[in-house]
Parts: C-alpha cells; sequence; structure tokens
C-alpha cells in the first residue's frame, strides 16, 4: 500500500462507503505477502516513501519467479536488480508486462504504467565500463518517478569533456557521479556544482585498484564538500538516496 492507496481508502471510510473494520482488515493484509520465498513488505512505500526492490543475485530463477507472481497478485511496481539474462526472461513471462534493461540488468514492472517524472538528477559517467552502474542508477531513478540524464564518458583523463558539460551540471538538483580506477570524479564535480553530489565507485579498474576499493576510499577522503558516497557498484543505492533527497528538497 502506498501512500495514494491509502489517502483513497481513508476517503471511503469519510464517505461510509467503507466501514472502519473494513479498512483496518484491508491495512492489515496489504502488510505483508508472503510465499515460501520470500516475505514483500508492501508498506515500505507507505513507510519509507519508495517500494520494495527485488536483488537478484543469488537467487534461482525459479525464485524470482515466485517473487515475481507475487508483486502481480498484488498489484505492486517492482524493481529487479542484477538480472541475468535468464532470469528476466522467466520474471517478464509471469510479470506479463514490465521492461527489461538489459544494460542495467534491471526489470522494471509499473501495472499502474509509468508516472509522469519529477525533478532533475543528472548522473555522471566516468567511462563507458562504468555503464552498467551508471545505467542501473538511471533506470532505478525512473522507477522512482524521477527524471534522470546520463553524462557518460567525462572521465578526467580528457577533463575538457567534463568541462563542456559544467552548465548542464550546475542546473540539477542532485549529481550521482559513477567512477572506477581512483574515483577523482567525484572530487572534481562536487568542485563545480552547489547541488548535492552522491559519489558511486565501481569496480573497473586494474589490480591495484582492489575491484573498486581504491575508489571507495579515494571518495571517502575527497577534499570537496558536499559528496556522500555509496557502496561500491551500488547504482541503487545512490538513486534511492538521490531521490529522498530531491524529494524532500
Amino acid at each position: 500500500m502506498n501512500r495514494q492507496q491509502l489517502q483513497k481508502l481513508l476517503q471511503s471510510v469519510q464517505e461510509n462507503d467503507t466501514s472502519i473494520e473494513q479498512a483496518v482488515d484491508e491495512i492489515a493484509a496489504t502488510a505483508i505477502h508472503s510465499s515460501d520465498v520470500a516475505q514483500l513488505d508492501l508498506h515500505r512505500e507507505l513507510r519509507c516513501g519508495a517500494p520494495e526492490a527485488v536483488y537478484c543475485e543469488g537467487k534461482t530463477i525459479e525464485q524470482c519467479a515466485t517473487i515475481a507472481a507475487q508483486f502481480v497478485e498484488t498489484k505492486h511496481k517492482a524493481l529487479f536488480t542484477r538480472c541475468t539474462a535468464q532470469q528476466a526472461a522467466a520474471i517478464l513471462e509471469v510479470l506479463g508486462d514490465g521492461d527489461y534493461f538489459a544494460d542495467a540488468n534491471c526489470v522494471s514492472y509499473l501495472p499502474d504504467g509509468a508516472t509522469e517524472l519529477a525533478h532533475d538528477i543528472v548522473v555522471v559517467c566516468a567511462g563507458t565500463s562504468d555503464l552498467t552502474v551508471a545505467r542501473e542508477a538511471v533506470v532505478t531513478l525512473n522507477w522512482l518517478g524521477c527524471n534522470a540524464e546520463l553524462i557518460n564518458d567525462v572521465g578526467v583523463a580528457g577533463i575538457h569533456r567534463l568541462l563542456d558539460k559544467t552548465v548542464r551540471l550546475r542546473t540539477a538538483e542532485c549529481v550521482i557521479v559513477v567512477a572506477g580506477f581512483e574515483g577523482a570524479l567525484c572530487s572534481v564535480v562536487a568542485g563545480l556544482v552547489s547541488s548535492p553530489v552522491i559519489a558511486l565507485p565501481t569496480s573497473v579498474g586494474y589490480g591495484a585498484s582492489y575491484e573498486g576499493l581504491a575508489a571507495l576510499l579515494a571518495m571517502l577522503n575527497s577534499c570537496s564538500p558536499g559528496v556522500a558516497v555509496v557502496n561500491i557498484d551500488n547504482g541503487f543505492g545512490a538513486a534511492m538516496m538521490a531521490a529522498r533527497i530531491v524529494n524532500l528538497a
């Protein structure tokens, strides 16, 4: 249940179309949807402003399909992240509708149709090798109802490419910076804009990058103020934080 659904239910109670007892039963019935595989937290959007998403890595194809069926039964929107092509095919077969973003390894499901996108968030990607993580952030933002523009391949090795986008970056409500290797891009961007900057390290880089640890530590030690850092390759987490920031604003 989300805020709009709750408001509709309370309006029905106020107009005497639904009894208090019926409303209590409906609220209780929509709190959790259980199966042998998962217990969906259907009130998360009501509590936290965003619905539950499903992390598919480590789950079997059958488990993903079962969880997809739970979302169909409850008519709740869903986001499946870190999907393989085989998992995505099984999920879409159950959903009957939905979008598979192979370049983000995500499946987005909006049973009520896509909503009009609001806000203005820019996702800045250092290099093409970081695109999968950046696209996960973009898909998640769109699923959350946020408009997101992706600016790709503007890493510090050719900093003039980034500086060419300075005017656009300064108009954004929030900027997500996606980078691997030494992770320097977030410090540069944060020195150019007044909006919050969310640094998203990736596991891209040679041996001494330690699968993203070097970028993570560099971002945590950024000398530019206004930078917050999420976990390595966590495009979903960066998008969730950005959405909360702009929705509060």
